[in-house]
């Protein structure tokens, strides 16, 4: 029997209410793995010509996000963190290398902050990672792929600054 959202979003809200921090994110973190690891789940959630981007479900008590992601083609997107809040990605299909990074500067309103690379590792189907609040990081795709991540707050509602490289 597949995993349905329903069941993932119940547990997770189960989780979270049990355990709010980084220990419960690692367990909801299994749950992403369960659930980009199953052929139905992703061909209901993620279908080859989905969007870019979609909510697929927001907890109404706690606020975190349970997203798809569709990504055509190689992409590549700057070191950054989520602001106040924490992100698990999930590798569905495809890979992803993610870059690792340590804060040299921090960032403000008028200035980018500045970040040296820690280190890379690639995420491929059924593995999913935690990023915590403030974890700098950054996704580098070769080609398409499809991702489930899970956001602690809709992270389009949060402000947050630029972070770039430094050699």
């Amino acid at each position: 029997m597949s995993y349905t959202l329903e069941q993932m979003s119940e547990d997770m809200h189960r989780i979270i209410a049990a355990e709010p921090g980084p220990e419960g994110r690692k367990k909801v973190c299994a749950l992403v793995q369960k659930a980009c690891s199953d052929k139905e789940f992703i061909a209901k959630h993620l279908p080859e010509d989905g969007p870019e981007r979609k909510i697929l479900f927001e907890d109404p008590e706690f606020k975190f996000c349970i997203l798809a992601h569709v990504y055509h083609g190689a992409k590549e997107s700057a070191p950054h963190d989520h602001g106040p809040t924490w992100a698990i990605y999930g590798q569905a299909v495809g890979e992803t290398v993610m870059s690792d990074w340590d804060k040299l500067a921090p960032a403000s309103e008028s200035e980018p902050g500045k970040v040296k690379l820690r280190r890379e590792y690639t995420l491929t189907p059924g593995m999913a990672y935690v990023y915590n609040e403030g974890d700098l990081h950054s996704p580098r795709r070769a080609g398409s792929t499809r991702l489930i991540r899970i956001e602690g707050r809709d992270v389009t509602k949060i402000r947050r600054f630029a972070y770039e490289r430094v050699s």
